[in-house]
């Protein structure tokens, strides 16, 4: 009789643990369902529209984000450089190469947690198309760094792991087959502090 309360109360725990693991892993990851992968930089073309997997619905509603939807712009998070290495805050990276036409696009950083790097000082928190300076042509080269630089220069707080997320509104690759040829800027690690 014990024998068999126990191995029923086992067999729970494991069942509970396992399955409140499992979603827990689902929804903490990004699983490559609908992704697309340029470079180092990766979106969800499908977020935001009744395409989406439930996955992706589920950790949306989580995260309390919003999606974009495919008419409204496309959103690509990059979370290593161009050599393969974890973006970290205590090092400076330089973002350079030509973007895909948008009508409008922002850069920023976010912490691990997924929130917006902000920094003192009343500094903007995100690079927008409006105030860019480009090279002759048409390129942007921007650093991004915990201490100033010249020229085009996304200020960012801390240490430890981050991601640059980079959405580009009302852009013509949404409803294009070919996603996947388009150009984006690489990351390339100048050096770190310490």
């Amino acid at each position: 009789m014990l024998k068999s309360i126990l191995l029923t109360a086992l067999t729970l725990a494991i069942a509970l643990v396992g399955g409140a693991g499992s979603v827990w892993l689902a929804l903490d990851r990004d699983f490559g369902f609908g992704t697309v992968t340029i470079g180092n930089w990766t979106a969800f073309p499908d977020h935001g529209t009744p395409a989406a997997d439930p996955y992706s619905r589920a950790r949306f509603s989580r995260e309390a984000d919003l999606a974009l939807g495919r008419a409204e712009g496309l959103v690509f998070t990059a979370r290593r450089d161009s050599d393969g290495r974890p973006l970290l805050l205590e090092c400076r990276y330089r973002i350079h190469g030509s973007l895909p036409p948008a009508r409008f696009w922002t850069l920023y950083a976010r912490d691990a947690d997924h929130r917006v790097i902000t920094v003192e000082g009343g500094r903007a928190p995100a690079l927008h198309s409006l105030a860019l300076l480009r090279g002759p042509d048409n390129t942007v080269a921007t650093t991004v760094s915990r201490h100033a630089a010249p020229g085009n220069w996304l200020a960012v707080a801390g240490s430890g792991p981050f991601s640059l997320v980079l959405t580009l509104y009302d852009t013509a690759i949404t409803s294009s087959a070919r996603i996947a040829e388009v150009e984006l800027p690489g990351i390339t690690r100048e050096g770190c502090d310490g």
